[in-house]
């Protein structure tokens, strides 16, 4: 009898051993349980009408962290877009009304403040998304589907060069496959050392619900964005003021252009940096294939020593700068003659207007 009650002690004891935790697990559980009561949950509220202008009410939420003992919490500009009023929820459970202190729906982030005292908020910290990898392990922390609080683990997928997600474009975006879905947006993505790496901020999805790819904000975007916004209630942009079109090998060879990849400058804006920097704009449009192109202007094909294979790529380069910097632009010019020049253009950038 005692032998059997020894051998049944011993199984339990080895089963508990196999219960134990993973250091991996150990990780996740204390990240969650330090950061958790940093993450909140936002309802958007606003009011729609019927027909018959009955009103009807019309919430949606979304997720937040918290940035510092001042109440000012990161989320999406989605979220929080068209709000009559907007309500953050804190892991105690207590609702607090947030003010919008700006928003920049080229990044689609805003940042919101709530009148919470210190010690009831939790700040996250920061990390650096300068030197990710694809592989590294993450964690998203958000309120998908209203489920507040929920944890979800996986790899960063993918850093990606540019993502469009409707009309807004994101550079540099993070790609993960931790679960992200509806009522994520907003929230941190962390790393395991517990630091925000970046904001969820949409899903690729044919169903509406996660499949695996989910797209993140870099912190380092979000840096930026913040410091514009605490600092003007808006983010300031350079401005070169210059409309381009991609130029393709098979517009080239029509055209005759020594070069085969580009930036064709369209139009010039008056009294634009472009403008006063000598930068010409196109004189006529042709029809090339079933593309309309707009020719005589200067060719972009370098900027700051960096190679224009396309529109984009200046755009890009530009919304790097800031207002005050300066430019140079190597460019493709015709003469009146016909005959092709290279040159290099110097712009002052100036402030996107508002």
């Amino acid at each position: 009898m005692r032998s059997t009650l020894l051998a049944i002690a011993a199984s339990w004891v080895a089963a508990s051993s196999a219960w134990a935790l993973t250091s991996d697990e150990e990780n996740s559980v204390a990240i969650y349980r330090r950061l958790n009561a940093g993450v909140v949950n936002i309802t958007n509220r606003a009011i729609a009408y019927d027909f018959f202008f009955n009103p009807i009410p019309s919430d949606s939420s979304g997720s937040g962290f918290i940035l510092d003992t001042r109440g000012h919490i990161l989320t999406n500009h989605h979220v929080v877009q068209g709000a009559q009023r907007l309500e953050v929820s804190l892991a105690d459970g207590s609702k607090w009304t947030a003010k919008l202190v700006g928003a920049d729906p080229q990044t689609d982030l805003a940042v919101l403040q709530i009148k919470a005292p210190p010690e009831a908020l939790t700040v996250l910290p920061l990390g650096d998304s300068s030197a990710l990898q694809v592989g590294q392990k993450v964690l998203a922390i958000g309120n998908p589907f209203g489920l507040e609080h929920s944890l979800s683990a996986g790899i960063i997928s993918s850093l990606r060069k540019v993502v469009k997600t409707g009309a807004t474009e994101i550079e540099d975006v993070i790609q993960t496959d931790a679960a992200i879905n509806p009522g994520n947006s907003g929230g941190p993505l962390l790393d395991s050392e517990g630091h925000v790496i970046g904001i969820n901020t949409a899903i690729f999805t044919p169903s509406g619900g996660n499949i695996g790819i989910g797209f993140a904000i870099p912190i380092n975007t979000a840096k930026r964005v913040v410091a514009d916004i605490l600092a003007r209630g808006h983010v300031v942009y350079a401005y070169l003021g210059a409309e381009t079109q991609t130029l393709t090998p098979g517009v080239a060879r029509v055209l005759q252009l020594p070069v085969e990849h580009g930036a064709l400058v369209v139009r010039v804006a008056r009294g634009s940096p472009a403008a006063r920097a000598g930068l010409l704009g196109g004189t006529r449009q042709v029809v090339i294939g079933n593309a309309i192109v707009i020719i005589g202007g200067d060719v972009v094909t370098a900027a700051d020593g960096q190679a224009i294979t396309n529109a984009e790529d200046l755009r890009r380069l530009v919304r790097k700068h800031q207002p005050g910097d300066r430019m140079k632009l190597e460019v493709l010019r015709t003469n009146r003659q016909g005959e092709f020049k290279r040159s290099t253009v110097e712009v002052k950038l100036g402030e996107l207007p508002r």
